[in-house]
């Protein structure tokens, strides 16, 4: 299990300028923190998912909301590095994802699963129905709701100035080093090819308890050379 103590640095544009698939190894262990309406959550995190818009890197990734381009949605996702991508998922959760990548090609790493850190009464009351600390921000609209970021309102807000939003402010460290150990695998309940063995854009820590069950999203499944 990686060292908790490890020394985090403020995340830069420059750390975030390289396409989501590079950086997402390097977010992990690192730390958000955010502050809404005075009120602090900050979470470590412990598994992410990279995503690429259109004509971002050499594969295109059919997973991605930004797969046909620029949206009103996904406009967070082509602007510069550093910012976080705030989108309502099932009509109920604010999911959060770090935007990657040079400005003018989308892509986001979606902050899949991290232990609370900072802030565990605050996070339990706004997660009620979890019955352990683990439980709190293991998945990401579970994240999204314990650290208190929502959508619109908090879509776009800076981690590596923490400029504040909509009452918010939000903080970005990383850790010095990449993780020595990080485990891949195919994205977690996405649809098609794009939730398969084909696409290992799956980031997490071995051995931690706060990294999510995996499931195949529909018409996904292991391919044959997936055990």
């Amino acid at each position: 299990m990686p060292e908790r103590d490890a020394r985090m640095i403020p995340a830069t544009r420059d750390a975030l300028t390289a396409l989501p698939l590079e950086v997402a190894p390097r977010l992990l262990g690192g730390i958000l923190r955010v502050t809404v309406d005075g009120v602090t959550v900050a979470v470590r995190l412990t598994e992410v998912e990279a995503y690429h818009g259109l004509g971002t890197g050499d594969v295109a990734d059919p997973g991605s909301h930004a797969r046909s381009g620029p949206t009103a949605r996904n406009a967070t996702m082509w602007g510069e590095p550093g910012h976080l991508y705030v989108y309502l998922s099932h009509g109920i959760h604010s999911c959060v994802n770090v935007v990657c990548g040079p400005e003018g090609q989308a892509g986001g790493i979606l902050l899949r699963g991290g232990e609370v850190i900072e802030g565990v009464d605050a996070a339990f009351t706004r997660r009620r129905a979890a019955r352990t600390a683990r439980d709190l921000a293991r998945g990401p609209g579970r994240l999204g709701d314990a650290i208190g970021l929502r959508h619109p309102r908090h879509d776009g807000i800076d981690a590596v100035t923490g400029a504040p939003r909509a009452g918010a402010t939000a903080h970005l460290l990383l850790p010095e080093e990449t993780a020595p150990v990080v485990e891949t695998g195919p994205r977690v309940g996405v649809a098609g090819v794009a939730g398969t063995a084909a696409f290992p854009w799956r980031f997490w820590l071995p051995g931690e308890p706060t990294v999510s069950s995996f499931r195949w999203g529909r018409g996904a499944g292991p391919s044959p050379a997936t055990p």
